[in-house]
């Protein structure tokens, strides 16, 4: 949640993320704008990860498969759609502590949009860390025609309110 924190007369700083406190199981935050995946992304992506499998790098490969052209590299639509729920979910986490039920449903390609939601499962305050809770959400992928191609269960830890590491600055 990108907010503003009044900091003096007439001054404003940027406020990124929610902490323990802003979270309510059975929220749902809409995560935008939407991110249009390219052709180019895919390519640096394979590079960048050294997975160069031909589906998504090998064009002629491809289009002799069921799909007939590149399929984008699914770990590159994980990290998008996570890149998407951070301002509002683990903009002020101190950490991740496990992801599960990662589920591929559609495939995703070039000039395909993402969209995301989060929904809020469950909450509580970390027993061993005064100041800091848990929290556990599942995100979903859409594309531009509302076809969901993605879900997952992500748990993180994040700081009450006046416990952040950095809440003077963010």
């Amino acid at each position: 949640m990108l907010s503003a924190v009044e900091i003096g007369p007439q001054r404003y700083r940027a406020s990124y993320g929610r902490y323990l406190e802003d979270f309510t199981v059975g929220d749902v935050y809409e995560h935008r704008p939407g991110r249009t995946l390219t052709d180019n992304d895919n390519i640096q992506f394979a590079l960048l990860t050294m997975n160069q499998h031909p589906m998504h790098c090998d064009a002629a490969y491809a289009a002799k498969s069921e799909f007939g052209k590149l399929l984008i590299n699914s770990p590159l639509t994980l990290a998008v759609v996570v890149g998407m729920t951070v301002n509002d979910v683990s903009g002020k986490a101190i950490a991740n502590l496990g992801w599960k039920d990662i589920d591929i449903s559609a495939p995703v390609f070039a000039g395909d949009t993402l969209y995301a939601e989060t929904k809020v499962l469950e909450k509580r305050e970390s027993k061993s860390r005064p100041g800091q809770g848990i929290v556990t959400v599942i995100t979903t992928a859409f594309n531009q025609k509302n076809v969901q191609v993605m879900a997952f269960q992500r748990t993180f830890l994040v700081a009450r309110r006046g416990h952040g590491v950095n809440d003077d600055i963010c």
